[in-house]
């Protein structure tokens, strides 16, 4: 795993690639679209650097098949500075997941991605506490061992929010407990931006928020049966029939073009 402490860097461009994560779910904006952390980043980098150009290439739900065949190759020859690849995880949360196959299509992401770009930067994923996630545990411990791998042979950049115990806090994660808060995508981006080499802007972002009085059982138990009708029925529903929820949707920012910055 490399860190970069060079100051400043001149990054003109920024190509996102990945799923809901890099989407920027469920950073919701009042238009119904979402930001996200690679909106925030790109913001800050474009505040920087005039002419700065910004793709985002993402679409949710994506597993790293799909991102492999429909994202990478035109990434791939948009010819940017950084590109940042997150994607895997949707794998590892399906019943049936052949992680040698995992590995070897993020393996052919990282190979082709890499040599197109200045700066390749690969993530361990955030992940929230409580039962769900130690079902799957170990599928991303292994994805994210593979991520450490691939960037120490192909010289990217890891950005760990996984050991982030922030990031862990159910406070910074959407009702469907999949996806971040507005709060915790603009965590993301601090991290992202700072092992880009850029000055903190907030040197604390890994630091949990502080406690608060935890909500009382029945207004747990309430969010419980709110959350498994509203979210983990449909959500098992699309993994049954094998329909996903970004299905027929475009990629979110599909040229790379100068950027101004995400709606307030």
């Amino acid at each position: 795993m490399q860190t970069n402490s060079a100051p400043h860097p001149a990054h003109t461009s920024l190509v996102a690639v990945g799923d809901s994560f890099t989407e920027g779910m469920s950073d919701l904006l009042p238009d119904g679209s979402y930001r996200g952390w690679a909106d925030l980043l790109a913001a800050r980098m474009a505040a920087r650097t005039p002419g700065f150009r910004y793709a985002n290439l993402a679409v949710r739900g994506k597993l790293i098949g799909q991102i492999v065949d429909e994202q990478v190759p035109v990434a791939a020859a948009m010819g940017a500075d950084v590109i940042t690849l997150v994607g895997g995880l949707n794998d590892t949360l399906r019943p049936k997941c052949d992680m040698g196959r995992v590995r070897g299509l993020l393996t052919e992401a990282v190979e082709r991605l890499a040599p197109s770009c200045r700066q390749l930067v690969l993530m361990r994923s955030p992940g929230r506490q409580g039962p769900v996630l130690e079902r799957f545990r170990p599928r991303m411990e292994e994805l994210f061992a593979c991520v450490d791998e691939l960037a120490e042979r192909h010289g990217a950049l890891v950005v760990d929010l996984y050991g982030a115990p922030s990031l862990a806090d159910p406070r910074l994660w959407d009702v469907d407990r999949l996806h971040l808060t507005a709060e915790g995508h603009r965590r993301v981006a601090e991290a992202v931006w700072q092992m880009l080499g850029h000055e903190a802007e907030d040197p604390q972002w890994r630091t949990p928020m502080a406690a608060t009085m935890p909500p009382g059982w029945v207004t747990r138990r309430v969010t419980d049966v709110r959350f498994a009708r509203q979210y983990l029925l449909p959500w098992i529903g699309r993994r049954l029939t094998g329909r996903s929820s970004g299905d027929g949707r475009p990629a979110k920012r599909p040229e790379l073009l100068p950027y101004e910055g995400p709606a307030a």
